[in-house]
């Protein structure tokens, strides 16, 4: 009560209200900012990442992950300024995503269809499977096969 009689004071003084401008917090890996972190080597950003992950880097990646990698390099290669790049489609749902990956579109398979994943900074560290659900969720109370005959039977108008 005593905050909101405050409130008006200060407003009946001040005609035209203050605008505040909008400030959206920076984003950091385990405390290095996004910037810093595209220019990490690989050896660097290794010791970030938690220990299944840096197990993985650490016995070195070749083959599917680092075609992957270069298949996204060449997807991002030679566009104008807030173009979206070329979707990879890939089966690898236990790829690491690293720095080098954000902004790239991926198309992460389920087992059934490719699922487009925008990479955003945020999901540094994590799998590409994580974002790409491989199940459709269970939809509780609805009427369905194995239902009782009461709730089966739908009138037809």
């Amino acid at each position: 009560e005593h905050v909101a009689s405050f409130f008006c004071e200060i407003m009946s003084t001040t005609e035209e209200p203050v605008k505040r401008k909008r400030t959206f917090r920076k984003f950091s890996y385990r405390g290095v900012d996004l910037d810093q972190l595209l220019e990490l080597s690989t050896d660097q950003f290794v010791e970030l990442v938690h220990c299944r992950a840096r197990r993985k880097f650490v016995r070195g990646i070749r083959g599917k992950p680092l075609g992957l990698l270069k298949r996204l390099r060449k997807s991002k290669q030679g566009l104008v300024d807030g173009e979206k790049p070329d979707t990879v489609k890939t089966h690898l749902r236990n790829m690491v995503i690293v720095p080098e990956m954000v902004g790239s579109n991926v198309g992460v398979y389920n087992g059934k269809t490719f699922n487009q994943v925008e990479i955003r900074p945020e999901m540094t560290g994590h799998y590409l499977g994580e974002f790409s659900i491989t199940y459709k969720p269970v939809r509780h109370g609805r009427p369905g096969i194995g239902s009782t005959n009461s709730s089966r039977f739908i009138p037809l108008k």
